[in-house]
């Protein structure tokens, strides 16, 4: 089976493994060039009621786009929030029921967990959003807020904890050339 969803063309395959009960469903995704490409790391404030404006580039890049809806919930490995365009939501929530098995309740609690905590919002007509109690507390922001950009998606940190997550991790130069410094033409 293949299919387009969004920027990603996807190739499932399913077939009976032998050396296992049931069947196993692999799917590999070919993503095209990303339309959307966010691009910076901005400082904000959110107001009592929990509204905090986006960065008028991330906007205009939704605006663009045609972008209307986000979807917003926890980060799985850091006690962040993701914001994700509606279009990049469902093309992420496609890769991970094709990579699934709907007959194994592992599976399907990994899928109830990660879409359980997901939440719709709007920007409304000034721009802002509204990012409710229990994420924000989850996520430590407690005022100021930095909104990272990571390609497709946005990331909503406490400034606080963003800063701190930054100055242990310097070590950017030598993760990279460990990873990519014997490979011909990664950039």
């Amino acid at each position: 089976m293949w299919g387009i969803v969004g920027e990603f063309m996807y190739i499932c395959t399913f077939f009976n493994d032998r050396t296992q009960k049931g069947h196993k469903n692999y799917c590999y995704f070919i993503e095209f060039d990303c339309k959307m490409r966010f691009i910076g790391d901005f400082s904000a404030k959110t107001d009592a009621k929990g509204r905090v404006f986006l960065p008028v580039a991330f906007r205009k890049i939704l605006d663009a786009e045609g972008e209307l809806r986000l979807v917003l919930r926890k980060d799985i490995f850091q006690k962040c929030l993701v914001l994700y365009p509606e279009s990049v939501w469902n093309a992420q929530l496609d890769g991970l029921r094709c990579g699934l098995n709907q007959w194994n309740s592992k599976d399907q609690m990994m899928l109830r967990q990660f879409v359980a905590d997901a939440e719709q919002v709007e920007l409304d007509s000034q721009g802002r959003l509204l990012i409710s109690k229990a994420k924000l507390q989850y996520a430590g922001i407690e005022g100021d807020v930095r909104f990272l950009a990571m390609v497709d998606r946005v990331e909503v940190w406490s400034k606080q904890m963003f800063e701190a997550l930054m100055e242990q991790c310097d070590i950017l130069g030598g993760e990279m050339e460990q990873r990519f410094g014997e490979k011909d033409g990664i950039f």
